[in-house]
């Protein structure tokens, strides 16, 4: 059963740290950057990827410190991802995050994540969130292709002028819902030829 709540998080109010400079670290960077690049991000690791270096050059939003991992690097910190290929190092970060309550991901460690980084599809203001609960993240990936291939490229034209009319309507709650509620239902209606 997959309990999991989503949220989206304005990433740029976090101090996000990201222990480890290798691929799966530069994944969690480049997810994060992608969905918002205006992440507050520091990186701790004592070698770091030219693919990382590349991916935050210019951005004074990403600090990179080459050192090794230490409990006081938490200070001022809200999430943590520990992406190391230490499974040791990974534990000690989330005993460490977990002591100052801090929310952690562990990558590929799903039993030791707070959170976790699920496939994202954005076009325009539409963001779809997907998640296999941590269990298949290719399946994740498989299912952001599609809505990035199904969905219209013109899409944010719609969100827009949806915004615009619900901006125009009278009423209470409830009218303003059953009037947007009327224009929408007809996109999930299917052809009865």
């Amino acid at each position: 059963m997959n309990t999991l709540y989503p949220i989206f998080l304005q990433t740029k109010n976090f101090n996000i740290l990201i222990v480890g400079g290798g691929n799966v670290a530069a994944e969690k960077i480049s997810l994060l950057l992608k969905s918002s690049p205006e992440s507050n991000i520091t990186v701790i690791a004592k070698k770091i990827s030219q693919e990382i270096l590349s991916m935050v050059d210019g951005r004074s939003s990403v600090v990179i410190k080459y050192k090794e991992f230490e409990e006081s690097d938490l200070e001022n910190i809200q999430l943590v991802i520990a992406a190391t290929n230490d499974k040791e190092l990974n534990q000690q970060i989330h005993r460490a995050a977990k002591n100052k309550n801090i929310l952690i991901n562990v990558a590929d460690t799903p039993e030791l994540c707070d959170f976790y980084l699920g496939s994202i599809v954005t076009k325009g203001d539409l963001k779809i969130a997907i998640s296999t609960n941590g269990k298949s993240p290719t399946l994740s990936k498989r299912l952001r292709e599609f809505f990035e291939d199904v969905l219209p490229e013109n899409i944010n034209e719609l969100i827009t002028n949806l915004n615009q009319y619900r901006n125009s309507l009278k009423g209470d709650f409830k009218d303003k819902v059953d009037k947007l509620n009327e224009i929408t239902s007809s996109f999930l209606k299917k052809d009865k030829d």
